[in-house]
């Protein structure tokens, strides 16, 4: 109710948006420069950026498509890869990517069906509503995105940020409240922009996603919880195992996540810091990828500072555990393998004008998972700027 007024405000001021507004058109450009200042392979800096631009529809305003919604959004990704200066397994930069360019990286439509349940389908970010927690937004390393054992599957990664796929997405119950979701999806993400463009022949099978979700009382403030299962349903190459032929054996790509986050401090209506807290933990079969499972655990302490409204502090720590496996194929190197790739991030955000200036630092232990590699340490700056 609270936000009424403002919006009525906005569409005042903006007479194209108050002639149509049963369409929402945004974009925000960010830009990082991460360098690694102490370890490493190298002490230097990337510049590496992203461009978003997003459209959202009420289809029922617009066309009288009942309980219909459209979203898609699109990408514009350059610029370098600090984690090659880095080495580590889990990378360091949420918005670094392997292949530069533009991509089409979601289009979707949601149908009500009646009730509480909605079906999706289209083009879908995976992570945009499966293993996922609000808190943890603010931290720049991908393993605060989506657990590294679900990150590093499938033939080039499942549909996660930058590349999607093809898939289909039942809910029933509020998000709020209680809900049930499933999810299949084309195992070969690929979409518009990336090399073959999207996939619609399945030769790689699907990532079948389930997850339970609800909210409990904890200390007088709702803590949400989500409990989730995935596995693939073709088997992939084996990173140790052979066939008597010497080639990979193959084997099913499986795991389980259990997330919680909430409100532990602060009032309801501040003046001062608001202190969320999350915690997640996942597992794998640790058969097809490097990781047998990990865990992210931080805070996010928002107007840290109660005469600077857009103030945010956030810190994490993130530990990815590396199968018998891949420590049995880094010991054939030789190498010296340690258990897990931990990392520790602290950084603060804040808007000064249109602008949030964001600096960042990281301390990842065991990077790429070698126990006599030196410690890492990255620092960034990020910047965001809304077009429009």
């Amino acid at each position: 109710m609270g936000a009424a007024p403002a919006q009525a405000q906005d569409l005042a001021q903006d007479p194209a948006r108050a002639a149509d507004p049963d369409w929402t058109l945004s974009a925000e450009y960010t830009a990082d420069v991460s360098g690694v200042v102490s370890g490493g392979a190298k002490r230097a800096g990337r510049y590496l950026d992203n461009l978003s631009v997003e459209l959202d529809g009420d289809l029922e305003q617009a066309w009288g498509w009942r309980g219909a919604r459209l979203h898609m959004s699109g990408l514009y990704n350059g610029g370098g890869e600090p984690n090659a200066l880095a080495g580590t397994l889990q990378g360091v930069d949420n918005i670094e990517v392997g292949a530069q360019g533009a991509r089409l990286f979601e289009a979707w439509i949601e149908q009500d069906l009646g009730g509480s349940a909605t079906l999706l389908a289209g083009l879908y970010d995976l992570n945009s509503e499966f293993y996922a927690t609000e808190a943890s937004g603010l931290l720049i390393s991908p393993p605060f995105g989506i657990g590294s054992e679900l990150a590093s599957t499938g033939p080039n990664g499942p549909a996660i940020f930058p590349s999607s796929s093809l898939a289909a997405r039942l809910r029933v119950g509020d998000t709020d409240r209680t809900y049930v979701q499933a999810a299949v999806v084309n195992a070969d993400a690929r979409t518009f922009g990336d090399h073959g463009g999207v996939d619609t022949d399945l030769d790689h099978g699907v990532l079948a996603i389930a997850e339970f979700g609800s909210h409990a009382p904890v200390g007088g403030a709702p803590i949400r919880y989500a409990l989730g299962v995935w596995r693939y349903n073709q088997r992939q190459d084996d990173i140790r195992d052979l066939t008597p032929d010497g080639d990979p054996a193959h084997s099913i790509a499986q795991g389980a996540y259990a997330l919680a986050e909430g409100h532990v401090w602060g009032a309801a209506a501040p003046d001062g810091p608001q202190v969320d807290a999350f915690a997640r933990l996942g597992l794998s079969d640790g058969d097809t990828t490097d990781f047998k499972g990990g865990w992210q655990a931080g805070v996010l302490v928002r107007q840290v500072f109660a005469a600077r409204p857009d103030s945010q502090l956030s810190f994490g720590l993130h530990q990815g555990w590396l199968s018998s496996k891949a420590r049995a194929n880094l010991a054939d190197a030789p190498a010296d393998p340690a258990r897990y790739e931990e990392g520790l991030e602290l950084t603060y955000a804040d808007r000064i004008g249109r602008f949030t200036i964001q600096p960042d630092i990281q301390l990842i232990r065991d990077p790429g998972g070698l126990k006599d590699a030196d410690d890492v340490v990255v620092v960034s700056l990020r910047v965001i700027t809304p077009l429009f």
